[in-house]
Parts: structure tokens; C-alpha cells; sequence
């Protein structure tokens, strides 16, 4: 009930990969190294994005993943802190209790549950998920949804160990 309200207008909530589930703000506060006290930035950022930034601000290196072959994911948040930058991620993708999630440039599809379609929205003009174009293109849901399923395939390469 009340979670639903309090995420006004986004759908979904909580464990959910659409807009309500997933957009939730980060406060920084750093007087001493951030002088735009106060502003706000609309850029799209990730949990994946806060070691990057940690390491950036300590001034220590990112290392590599276990066989070197592929950097670990997420971007440094810093140059948000002066201005209102962008964070260059190709794309950023979901999968949260069978709910999954993809998102490139404007374009996001959204799927709560393992076996649910594939929904898809132009998240710039559409930012609570209200208007789904699958139907309209689903040439791009089959090229999203095959590049959600090579990001959670390489994941699972990478990180999972049986």
C-alpha cells in the first residue's frame, strides 16, 4: 500500500527492477572537496558505480577481476561532484528475485518475474514506465533482451563459482 504511494509516479517498488524499484536518490555530502553545495544532478548512476568512486576519492586503482580479462563493472562518480556531468555506462542492466531489467541510452526493458514479458519503454520520455512499446518495436526488445542475457551470462562466468 503505502510503499506505492510514497514512490509516486513510478510503478513497482522495492525488490522491482521498474522505475519504482529502482530509482532512489544518493545524498554526498564532502564540504571540504565538493563546492556545488546544495545542487542537484539528473544523471543516471548504479550501486556499481560507488567502489569506482571510493577508489577514485582515495586516489587507489581499480584492480582487475580474477583473470584479468575484464574490468570490474561501474564508473567513478566524481566529476558529478563539480558538475552535471554524465556517467558513461554503455548500458545497465537488472536481475533482482527472477525481476530483470535492461537499460541502453533512452531505451529500457523492464520484466517482473522470471517468466513475464519483456515490457519496453523510452525511459527519457516516459520515466514512469506508463506508455510499453513492445509491441511497437520488438526488434529492439529482442536485441535488448539479448544483450540483458550476454551481460547476465558473462556475470555469471566471471563472478559465479559453483
Amino acid at each position: 500500500g503505502w510503499s506505492t504511494v510514497f514512490n509516486t509516479p513510478f510503478r513497482r517498488h522495492k525488490t522491482r527492477v521498474h522505475e519504482g524499484g529502482i530509482s532512489t536518490p544518493l545524498v554526498v555530502s564532502w564540504p571540504a572537496a565538493i563546492a556545488a553545495h546544495g545542487e542537484l544532478r539528473s544523471t543516471a548512476a548504479h550501486v556499481i558505480d560507488i567502489v569506482p568512486t571510493l577508489l577514485e576519492v582515495c586516489g587507489a586503482e581499480q584492480e582487475q577481476t580474477r583473470e584479468s580479462e575484464h574490468p570490474r563493472p561501474g564508473h567513478s562518480l566524481v566529476p558529478l561532484f563539480s558538475r552535471d556531468a554524465t556517467v558513461e555506462h554503455k548500458d545497465i542492466w537488472w536481475q533482482h528475485e527472477g525481476n530483470r531489467a535492461f537499460r541502453r541510452g533512452d531505451w529500457k526493458i523492464v520484466a517482473a518475474g522470471d517468466d513475464a514479458p519483456w515490457e519496453l519503454y523510452n525511459i527519457v520520455q516516459d520515466r514512469d514506465e506508463s506508455e510499453n512499446l513492445a509491441d511497437a518495436h520488438p526488434e529492439l526488445v529482442l536485441e535488448l533482451s539479448q544483450q540483458w542475457q550476454n551481460r547476465l551470462d558473462s556475470f555469471r562466468a566471471q563472478f559465479v563459482t559453483e
